[in-house]
């Protein structure tokens, strides 16, 4: 695994003065450099290419008119020589954009060989107009893994004592049915243990040389391999692929009880393979427009998703803090309704140098060994949330890793396999798996979710300093969410059942209440999920079992936002619970479809 290192960047005439997302440059007298606090300096590594950078204006998406573009590309041509062309929108309101090629080869270099020197020079040149509020490199991020050996072997990491996730007792409660998972990795390869959980993803990778499939972003996520040879992404040596999203998806929900091979944490649940890693890693404008699409937000040229995802595995990282487009596309996960799970790092060093892991809204999973200690190459520090088993591979021997789903193959797919890996991408399927099993019970927030795992751990049995709250304890949790419901009967009621929204039409869901003593509350939550492509379009009302009708949503012309993820409140104490309650869906205008995902009833 290629390691990141936060590196300083000094030139001759400038040295970072500064800490944190934006650094401000200074010159050899000490005058800070016009535009300098607006860039992210700190994903650059040496020795590595990048040949795109992402830009946002102060005044938002809107601003950025054919003039205003024209007149960017002619002051970076004007002060660095070379030519810029605009690659997309993305999903968080920023613009892609990268080296001409032409451009570049006139001044001696390949476009795809641009220095992280050249690519300073082009981010000053930008961060220096008035009308830019922040310019970053569209980094490389890369997965937390290395593969090793491929025995079969049990696996300790659900079921020990010391070092597993005391799984067997949670699985009496929930199996994780209902719940969607992206793993936004390398894709998946196919595997009779978990293709019967696999349900229809993605292809973000946008470099045609990285993807390997010739044909850019598609619907097709199956890994390619994402090997590649000495001398290339850096690295000295060649390395042969991982199929480390295969690895990852087998962890949260390989198929079980089928008398082969590998359970997943939550076997009941789906996994959504959206692949953004592929040779030398993926770039952090595909992984935040896979964040978007997952959770079901829009992405320019991109169909709508039919499999949102209520929780996000990114077993992937890579040096620097955390940038605008990545922190941007999270929040717009987390405020759809999905929890972000993210791993640590591998480096045994604190995790506020690396990203997505000191990003905010996520839940940042360090790992453990079969000991119950910190693995040895587990990041740590106050951005750490939670730990969950991790494996060590090198210093206890290949059966102490983590066993899941693999391929065969060292370059592109071959036979499938099973084989132990470590890292902390191991841990964090592990914690992703937990999370679907909360949301199988229920609705519940990214918040709420993240209270859940921290609050619900058990101590370490071995030393893990700075390794958040404890080991994540499955059984622990899912007790947490069944402990005995008040006197008036049970207090939580859901209908998952999905139900087809059609224009210009009025459709329903019911639930069926009983059990309950007397009359609903003056504070009854209505839970909806709806998946639509514009929210405006959609009209809300409950139907008490009485016939009396609450309003909770109105058609909005102006609200062009996709999705509905929301908790409404009404006063019903003066009806009665028991009861058939109806959630009325009506789309009052054409040319947007979507559906009722779930709802529910909390008393």
């Amino acid at each position: 695994m290629k390691r990141f290192v936060l590196r300083s960047v000094v030139t001759a005439v400038s040295l970072v003065i500064a800490t944190g997302a934006f650094a401000q440059v200074s010159d050899e007298l000490g005058v800070v450099l016009p535009g300098t606090e607006k860039i992210n300096f700190s994903p650059l590594q040496d020795n590595f290419s990048y040949n795109r950078v992402i830009v946002y204006f102060n005044e938002g998406r809107s601003s950025a008119t054919p003039e205003v573009m024209s007149s960017l590309f002619s002051d970076v041509r004007s002060s660095t020589g070379f030519d810029m062309s605009l690659v997309r929108e993305i999903s968080t309101g920023g613009f892609l954009l990268e080296f001409n090629a032409k451009t570049a080869q006139e001044k001696g270099v390949e476009a795809s060989a641009i220095t992280d020197k050249e690519t300073e020079s082009v981010m000053r040149a930008i961060a220096a107009r008035a009308d830019i509020s922040s310019v970053e490199p569209d980094a490389m991020l890369q997965a937390f893994a290395t593969p090793n050996d491929t025995s079969y072997g049990s696996q300790w990491h659900y079921f020990e004592a010391t070092g597993g996730l005391n799984l067997p007792l949670a699985w009496d409660k929930a199996i994780g049915t209902g719940v969607t998972v992206a793993v936004i990795d390398t894709g998946i390869t196919s595997h009779t243990d978990l293709n019967a959980n696999i349900v229809a993803g993605y292809d973000f990778i946008s470099s045609t040389t990285a993807s390997r499939d010739g044909n850019g972003r598609d619907s097709n996520p199956a890994d390619q391999g994402d090997w590649y040879a000495a001398g290339e992404c850096g690295q000295q040596q060649g390395s042969g692929s991982s199929w480390h999203g295969t690895h990852v998806a087998g962890t949260i929900a390989a198929v079980s009880n089928n008398s082969k091979g590998v359970a997943g944490v939550a076997y009941g649940a789906k996994v959504s393979p959206i692949r953004v890693l592929g040779k030398c890693g993926g770039s952090t404008s595909d992984i935040a427009d896979a964040i978007a699409w997952a959770s079901g937000g829009s992405v320019s040229g991109i169909p709508a998703n039919g499999n949102v995802s209520k929780v996000i595995n990114m077993s992937l990282g890579g040096g620097g803090s955390c940038g605008t487009t990545t922190q941007t596309a999270i929040n717009g996960a987390v405020g759809r309704g999905t929890v972000v799970i993210v791993a640590a790092g591998n480096s045994n060093t604190n995790a506020s140098g690396f990203n997505p892991a000191n990003c905010a809204n996520v839940v940042t999973v360090a790992a453990t060994n079969r000991a119950g200690g910190r693995a040895f190459y587990s990041n740590f520090g106050t951005n750490v949330d939670v730990a969950a088993p991790g494996g060590e591979l090198s210093a206890s021997g290949s059966t102490n890793g983590v066993l899941s789903t693999l391929n065969a193959s060292t370059t592109t797919p071959g036979a499938e396999s099973y084989a132990y890996y470590q890292g902390t991408s191991m841990a964090t399927p592990h914690v992703a798996g937990v999370a679907a099993l909360i949301l199988s019970k229920g609705t519940k927030t990214p918040a709420e979710v993240e209270t859940l795992l921290k609050n619900n751990t058990r101590a370490f049995p071995a030393t893990c300093s700075s390794c958040g709250t404890g080991i994540v304890d499955a059984n622990k949790v899912l007790s947490a969410l069944t402990t005995t419901p008040p006197t008036g009967g049970a207090s939580f009621f859901e209908n998952t059942t999905d139900v087809n929204i059609v224009d210009n039409t009025t459709v329903s869901s019911n639930i069926a209440v009983s059990g309950r003593t007397g009359n609903a509350s003056a504070a009854l939550k209505v839970n909806v999920a709806i998946v639509h492509t514009y929210r405006g379009d959609i009209q809300l009302d409950l139907i008490a079992p009485n016939g009396t009708s609450f309003r909770l949503k109105n058609t909005s012309g102006s609200d062009s936002a996709a999705n509905i993820n929301a908790t409404y409140t009404v006063n019903a104490s003066a009806i009665a619970a028991n009861g058939t309650w109806r959630l009325q869906v009506r789309d009052a205008f054409s040319g947007d479809v979507g559906r009722l995902d779930k709802w529910s009833l909390q008393f």
